[in-house]
């Protein structure tokens, strides 16, 4: 009988890590208060280990300058906080995107500038992995 339920937790936390392995890359928050210099996500879902990144952007969607960033690891993480690392007013639109640790010299450390490949965002079927909020 011991056996058995072995065999079955083992068999649930295979299908748990498969499912957290084939889940689609994404990123859940919502507008809120940055008041206290950090911005979070609720939810994020990636297929390797990254970073959650903060840009600046506006009306016309385009990511812009980087004010924040946090580790996030593969699979799924919940609530991961950012430290802006420049003012945001209330009003202000904030893209938080998912980019890769890819390409960079130094494993763990944040490496990329607006427009370059090291850390660069990570983009499935072309398509950026992120979601836009306004600061409150």
């Amino acid at each position: 009988m011991k056996t058995l339920r072995i065999a079955a937790a083992l068999s649930l936390a295979a299908t748990a890590a498969f499912a957290d392995g084939h889940a689609a890359p994404m990123v859940m928050a919502t507008d809120q208060s940055v008041a206290n210099g950090v911005v979070s996500a609720e939810k994020i879902v990636a297929g390797e280990n990254g970073w959650l990144v903060v840009h600046r952007t506006d009306a016309e969607m385009a990511p812009g300058l980087v004010v924040g960033h946090a580790p996030i690891r593969a699979g799924e993480t919940a609530d991961v906080a950012a430290i802006l690392t420049e003012e945001v007013k209330p009003g202000e639109m904030l893209m938080l995107m998912v980019h890769s640790e890819a390409g960079g010299t130094e494993t763990g450390i944040f490496e990329y500038t607006l427009g370059a490949k090291e850390d660069g965002p990570i983009k499935p079927d072309g398509i950026l992995v992120m979601t836009v909020i306004t600061a409150q």
